[in-house]
């Protein structure tokens, strides 16, 4: 029985004893080495590849010992590469059925560019950092850095990858753990004026502009309009009322609908297909080259659509209504999280104080 370390150059393994390897790397306090173990199962030598933590070589060498003892037979470790982990992840059932799968797909594909054909066993901590500070290095499709809030979101999916591979034992542990998430910055404060939203609508393609309207009055998310269904839509007592599997929450939600949308919903057609939102006989899934082009023909910068939003939570709050109704039509469940959303004035302050005439 033995514990040995594999060199990161040559791939010749030895004990963890030695210090030099013949290709000249030093084995001492160097980084990157793979730990492996060895021992006999039926008279025959075995060797398992577990990884860069020593700690984790250490406790299975001692499973190993265990089971030996206990005249049980000892299973080899499983160590599948990133590429049949994502495989068999993508395949799954509860996997397809998230909101969030055509994300997952896009976050796992970023990983594979830094993590194919490594063993699961070998991303250690010191490689997810690498990712991390690779990934902020880049330029996003809008040609402007990647955001930490993105990296976190692409982690978030490998971790959850792992941990699903080691609870139905494809995996023996995850290998990082204890990482922690990058500091996001991306608090925004940027909110419509009402001339602004007239100036946006007249520049919109009339499929846009009557989503971009719905999210102005009634602080939707896109996925949520542009999911809609009329049997969602209770034109008689003016609510939207949506079900858990339309929202983000996967709670139901009911939303007053501003007049001027019930007016612009009793003038569409509707579709055979049951979405509010259609295009030539189909429903829309994206608008954001036509949103993008409206707001620069309108000369509307730095505005994203989920900045409706905030708009619509914030002029919520100006005429006065107070946060707990506003956030059971807004659906935020903490304070934390609807505090980023309400953006306060200089104009509003100013009120703290008697003004000089």
């Amino acid at each position: 029985m033995a514990l040995l370390q594999e060199c990161p150059q040559c791939k010749k393994r030895y004990s963890i004893h030695r210090k030099l390897c013949t290709c000249g790397f030093k084995f001492e306090k160097a980084s990157g080495k793979v730990y492996w173990i060895e021992y006999y199962q039926d008279g025959r030598k075995r060797r398992e590849r577990i990884g860069t933590n020593k700690a984790a070589a250490e406790h299975r060498l001692r499973e190993v010992l265990s089971r030996r003892a206990e005249g049980r037979v000892v299973k080899k470790i499983k160590d599948p590469t990133f590429d049949e982990l994502k495989k068999w992840y993508l395949s799954l059932p509860q996997i397809k059925n998230k909101k969030s799968y055509d994300r997952d797909i896009l976050s796992l594909e970023k990983l594979t560019s830094f993590f194919s054909g490594k063993h699961i066993s070998s991303i250690s901590v010191n490689q997810v950092e690498a990712y991390r500070q690779k990934r902020l290095s880049e330029n996003s499709y809008r040609k402007h850095k990647t955001r930490a809030a993105t990296v976190n979101r692409e982690i978030a999916c490998l971790r959850h990858m792992l941990n699903l591979a080691e609870q139905e034992g494809k995996i023996e542990s995850i290998p990082f753990k204890g990482l922690k998430a990058l500091k996001e910055h991306n608090t925004r404060d940027r909110v419509l004026s009402h001339d602004e939203f007239e100036r946006l609508i007249s520049n919109c393609p009339p499929h846009t502009a009557r989503i971009v309207a719905v999210a102005y009055y009634t602080a939707m998310r896109r996925g949520e309009i542009l999911r809609l269904r009329w049997d969602r839509v209770d034109l008689k007592n003016g609510f939207i009322r949506l079900l858990p599997e339309d929202t983000k929450t996967d709670e139901d939600r009911a939303i007053p609908i501003h007049p001027e949308i019930v007016k612009m919903l009793r003038s569409m057609p509707r579709d055979i297909h049951g979405y509010v939102f259609t295009l030539n006989g189909k429903p829309i899934g994206d608008i954001r080259n036509s949103f993008r082009a409206a707001c620069k023909r309108a000369g509307i910068e730095n505005f994203t659509f989920h900045d409706l939003r905030h708009t619509a939570i914030n002029n919520w709050r100006l005429q006065g209504h107070d946060f707990f109704r506003i956030m059971a039509v807004s659906g935020h469940k903490t304070m934390s999280v609807f505090k980023r959303y309400n953006t306060v004035s200089e104009d509003e302050l100013k009120t703290l104080v008697p003004q000089i005439s």
